[in-house]
C-alpha cells in the first residue's frame, strides 16, 4: 500500500454565504475580499512539506472542494496545479475536479479553468425548485442553475456532476421528482443524490426546519432512484449515480479506503507509511492556517489508527459501494487477517444483512444485501471498536 496511487484534496475554504444547513470548513466572505494569493501561497508551501509524506507515489485524482472554489481566479487555480505537477507524481491522473456554486458561475472563467487542466465539475445544484433553495439559503436560483449546467457543457466539460438533494423544507413528492427528471434531461454524467441531514454545528440543527414526513422521504427516494435508473444512471454507491465509465474516481478511493493526502485549512489526510496507516488534520480557520503554515505547525493532529478502528472505518466506506469489497481489497488495505473478521461476516451473512458473491475473477465478494444497503448505518455501527 506505501507505493499503491493516492488521491489529492485541495480545500478551498471561502463562500459567499454559510448555508444553513452546511456542516463543511466553509467560511463566508465577499467577493475578492479574502486573501487569496497568500492562501494560495501558502497551499503550496504546505503541499511542499508533505510531498516527502508520499514520496513519489501516483497521483490518480485531483479535487479542488471547499467553500466554493470557483470564487478563486484562474490564474490561482492554475497555479495550484502547476505545483501539483512539480511537487507530486502526477503523470497517472485522470480526473481533477472543482467544486463550484452555480451563483459564481461564468463562462469565460469556466473556460479558463478547462485550460488551466479542470476536466471534472461538480456543481452544487441541490434543487431547480426556488421555494426550496430558498429554505435552505442558496445564493441561485433554478434558472442560474441550469445556466451553469448547459454553460459547464458548452464550454467542453465532458464530465460533469450535479449535486441533488431531497427531503428539503418546502418539498413535496412532485417537486422533488420533477427535481430529478430534470437533472435526467440534462447533459451530465453524474449525479450526488442524496438526504438532507440536520448535521451539529449548523442553523438547521440549532433550529430545525420542518421537514417532510419518512413515509414521503421514502417516496421521493424510491421514485427518485427509479427514474434516475431509467434514465442510464447506475447507483454504484448509496448516494452516487453515474453513465457507465463515469464513476467519481476521487470518491471511489475515499470509499475503497484509499490512502489521500488533504492540503488546506481543516484538511484530512489518510495515508499508509511503514509505521501504519496515520490520520492527519489541518488548522481549519483559514487565517489561523496560512499563519500556521509559516512555522510548520498547520497539522494539528497526527496519529496511527489502531486495529479496531481500522475494521470500522473500512466497513463504512466500502459498504457504501454496490460492489462491495473482496478478501485482499481488506487484507491488503487494512493489513489485518481475514480470519480475525470471519465469523463475524459470516454471522451478518446469517442475519440477511451481508451477501457472498463472486466477481468476474472468481473472488469472493461480500456487499451490504438489499435489506443491509437500506439500513446502512445500522450496518456500519456493527464494527464499531
Amino acid at each position: 500500500m506505501t507505493s499503491s496511487p493516492i488521491s489529492l484534496y485541495i480545500h478551498l475554504p471561502w463562500c459567499l454565504h454559510k448555508c444553513a444547513y452546511c456542516d463543511f470548513n466553509s467560511h463566508a466572505t465577499n467577493a475578492n475580499e479574502f486573501p487569496e494569493d497568500q492562501y494560495v501561497s501558502q497551499l503550496i508551501v504546505d503541499l511542499t512539506l508533505a510531498s516527502s509524506l508520499i514520496s513519489n507515489r501516483q497521483i490518480k485524482s485531483i479535487f479542488i472542494g471547499g467553500g466554493t472554489p470557483s470564487l478563486f481566479s484562474p490564474e490561482s487555480i492554475n497555479n495550484i496545479l502547476a505545483a501539483c505537477k512539480e511537487l507530486t507524481n502526477t503523470q497517472t491522473v485522470s480526473e481533477i475536479t472543482l467544486e463550484t456554486n452555480p451563483g459564481t458561475f461564468e463562462s469565460q472563467k469556466f473556460a479558463e479553468f478547462l485550460s488551466a487542466g479542470i476536466n471534472r465539475v461538480s456543481i452544487g445544484a441541490q434543487s431547480f425548485n426556488n421555494n426550496c433553495l430558498e429554505a435552505l439559503e442558496r445564493i441561485h436560483d433554478g434558472e442560474e442553475a441550469l445556466l451553469a449546467i448547459h454553460t459547464a457543457h458548452h464550454i467542453g466539460f465532458k464530465n460533469i456532476n450535479v449535486d441533488l438533494m431531497f427531503g428539503l423544507p418546502t418539498q413535496t413528492i412532485d417537486s422533488a421528482i420533477a427535481d430529478v427528471t430534470t437533472v435526467c434531461e440534462m447533459p451530465i454524467t453524474h449525479v450526488s443524490y442524496y438526504q438532507l441531514t440536520l448535521e451539529p454545528n449548523t442553523i438547521f440543527h440549532r433550529f430545525p426546519p420542518a421537514l417532510p414526513s419518512e413515509d414521503t422521504v421514502w417516496e421521493i427516494q424510491s421514485k427518485g432512484m427509479h427514474i434516475l435508473t431509467e434514465a442510464g444512471f447506475e447507483r454504484y454507491e448509496v448516494s452516487a449515480y453515474a453513465h457507465t465509465g463515469m464513476q467519481c474516481v476521487h470518491n471511489t478511493n475515499y470509499w475503497q479506503y484509499g490512502d489521500y493526502l488533504g492540503i488546506g485549512a481543516g484538511a484530512h489526510s489518510k495515508l499508509t507509511t511503514k509505521e501504519g496507516i496515520i490520520r492527519q488534520q489541518r488548522t481549519r480557520q483559514p487565517t489561523s492556517y496560512i499563519h500556521a503554515v509559516e512555522t510548520n505547525s498547520h497539522i494539528v493532529q497526527n496519529h496511527l489508527i489502531d486495529s479496531e478502528s481500522l475494521l470500522f472505518e473500512f466497513m463504512l466506506n466500502n459498504l457504501r459501494l454496490n460492489r462491495g469489497f473482496s478478501i485482499h481489497d481488506f487484507t491488503q488495505t487494512t493489513g489485518i487477517s481475514w480470519s480475525s473478521v470471519e465469523a463475524k461476516i459470516q454471522g451478518l451473512i446469517d442475519e440477511g444483512l451481508l451477501e457472498q458473491s463472486d466477481n468476474e475473477h472468481c473472488s469472493k465478494m461480500f456487499r451490504a444485501s438489499a435489506h443491509g444497503y437500506q439500513f446502512l448505518d445500522e450496518l456500519t455501527q456493527r464494527f464499531l471498536p
